[in-house]
C-alpha cells in the first residue's frame, strides 16, 4: 500500500468482544482486510476440541488495534485485544506435514485460495496463541455459513485450555471489565460504530 510502510508478515488479531452475548472476533489478514469470524467459546489450544467459528465479514486492518468500548445500539460493549501477532499460512506436503509459507506474496496467495477452498491452515505467533491451526468451513446449521478452528498436535498444545480463563488484554493487561468500567470512570470510549458483524 503507497504511503505506508508495512510489515513483511501477515498479521492476526483476536479481540474479545461483550456485545448481546461474550465472544471472540477472529482476524486475519489477507490482501488489504482481515476476514473475520466470531467464536462463540474463544479460541483454544487443545487439540481435542473444535470451535464453532462463524465468519462475520472483511474488517478494515486499522480496527485490529482497537480496544475500548463501543457506544450505540450495533455491537455496543466493551472490546479487549486479546491476543495479536503474526501468522504464516501453512501447505500440506505430506499427511500430517505442513511447510510455513513465509513468503508475503505467495503467503497471501496461499492464504486467499485456501480461504475459497474453505480449508485454510496457518502457524500463529501470537502472545497466546501459538502452533498450528486450521479453519475448516462445514455446511453450517440452518443454511448459514459456518467455520471450525482447530487446533492442530504439537509442542504447544494444552490440554483443557479455555480462553475464557485468560482475560486480559494482550497490549494492555486490562480484564474485559475493568476495559467497560472506563466509560464509568470518565475515561476515554469509543463514539465509532461496530463493524459489520462484530
Amino acid at each position: 500500500m503507497k504511503g505506508t510502510s508495512r510489515v513483511e508478515e501477515l498479521v492476526f488479531v483476536v479481540q474479545k468482544h461483550k456485545a448481546t452475548s461474550l465472544h471472540y472476533d477472529f482476524r486475519l489478514e489477507i490482501g488489504e482486510v482481515m476476514p473475520s469470524w466470531s467464536i462463540p467459546k474463544g479460541p483454544s489450544l487443545d487439540s481435542s476440541v473444535k470451535r464453532l467459528a462463524l465468519p462475520t465479514g472483511d474488517h478494515l486492518l486499522e480496527y485490529r488495534h482497537f480496544e475500548g468500548v463501543i457506544k450505540g445500539k450495533n455491537g455496543a460493549g466493551p472490546v479487549m485485544i486479546w491476543d495479536e501477532g503474526t501468522y504464516r499460512p501453512e501447505v500440506e506436503v505430506s499427511k500430517g506435514v505442513r511447510k510455513e509459507i513465509v513468503k508475503r506474496g505467495e503467503a497471501e496467495r496461499v492464504a486467499r485460495e485456501s480461504l475459497q477452498e474453505g480449508n485454510l491452515k496457518f502457524h500463529l505467533y501470537g502472545k497466546k496463541l501459538r502452533g498450528s491451526f486450521a479453519l475448516v468451513r462445514t455446511k453450517g446449521f440452518g443454511g448459514r455459513e459456518s467455520w471450525l478452528l482447530i487446533k492442530h498436535r504439537d509442542e504447544y498444545s494444552k490440554e483443557g485450555y479455555d480462553a475464557n480463563d485468560h482475560d486480559f488484554s494482550a497490549v494492555s493487561g486490562r480484564s474485559l471489565a475493568q476495559i467497560a468500567s472506563q466509560v464509568e470512570s470518565g475515561g476515554p470510549s469509543s463514539a465509532e460504530p461496530a463493524p459489520q458483524g462484530t
